[in-house]
């Protein structure tokens, strides 16, 4: 019923007509109407006039999300939604261990441990932000777990733009950026066994109406979120659903084998080739010119020496496109 009424586009349908349409009756249409308002659909009645939805809720609900979300995998299964939680990679890996399959997903309305790279924290506010795990069971060598990010990242981005119209950029290893300001960080942990990969969870966590000035304060100069770019709040459903969408097409390709697709499409994002990098490692900083990002999916960076550095990860400290 939900569909009639979304496709109404705010006119109104009569309760005889939603009766005939779904095969039920006159009461039961009214009790569904019901279901809806509870999940925080606003839906107006009339006598005489029927039902017209009025406004979309920004609430995060696993029929909510399967609604018009067009995905064949990602989201159609395993799905489980929490108001809150320490870490939606920590129940995405736990329900990885437990035998949930490929597409599984983990979503949270709040996040009171968020996790980035090298355990540092992901402030995660409840209710304005899209905090999501992933359960990948692909056929990849473990060295090539950067294409998991780099896909992520590709996959936020586009979803990003797909729902605001906003141009977000990928920043080299996990980050998408608004005008220079992170809206987005993801974190890919992999599982082996037998130094064969047996899964993979990679979560995103997305700033969709996060006010900046509910941030810590050393991150407020340094990030922003979907809605303090545009001025007006982004419906949370609307970011969720592109990119589950997003993250199933650009997997397609790493599960045929061909990483090309999503390796190109980042770079494009990136713009990162042939710029010089300064990155901070466990053993110490790497400088020089990037040449490109090999088929694993690692940063290939060139020293002024002419040594080539594989890097997948690192704390970029200076960059200059």
């Amino acid at each position: 019923m939900f569909a009639m009424l979304l496709e109404a586009g705010g006119n109104w349908r009569s309760g005889e007509e939603l009766s005939r349409l779904l095969g039920v009756s006159r009461a039961a249409v009214a009790k569904h109407v019901r279901t809806l308002r509870g999940e925080g659909y606003e839906i107006e009645a009339m006598t005489r006039r029927g039902y017209r939805l009025l406004a979309e809720a920004d609430v995060l609900t696993v029929d909510g999300v399967r609604r018009g979300l067009r995905t064949a995998c990602f989201g159609q299964g395993d799905f489980v939604l929490l108001d809150r939680t320490d870490s939606t990679n920590r129940e995405a890996a736990l329900l990885a261990l437990g035998d949930a399959p490929e597409g599984a997903v983990v979503v949270a309305s709040e996040q009171t441990a968020g996790r980035g790279r090298t355990g540092r924290p992901w402030a995660s506010p409840a209710g304005v932000g899209v905090y999501v795990s992933l359960v990948l069971r692909p056929r990849l060598a473990p060295q090539a777990a950067p294409l998991v990010t780099l896909l992520t990242a590709v996959a936020v981005a586009e979803a990003v733009a797909e729902v605001t119209g906003l141009a977000p950029r990928a920043k080299w290893p996990n980050d998408v950026l608004l005008h220079g300001r992170k809206v987005s960080g993801n974190l890919t942990e992999v599982f082996t066994v037998a130094d064969a990969v047996s899964h993979v969870v990679t979560g995103a966590g997305i700033n969709v109406n996060t006010r900046v000035a509910d941030l810590p304060e050393d991150l407020r100069d340094k990030a922003t979120s979907l809605a303090a770019e545009l001025g007006r709040p982004v419906s949370r459903l609307d970011v969720l659903r592109a990119f589950l969408e997003r993250a199933e097409h650009w997997y397609g390709a790493l599960r045929e084998g061909d990483p090309g697709p999503v390796i190109a499409r980042w770079k494009e994002l990136s713009s990162i080739v042939g710029t010089p990098l300064r990155v901070g490692t466990p053993h110490g900083v790497v400088e020089g010119l990037v040449a490109d990002v090999d088929p694993d999916g690692l940063l290939r960076l060139v020293d002024a020496g002419g040594r080539e550095h594989r890097l997948h990860a690192g704390d970029v400290i200076d960059s200059r496109p």
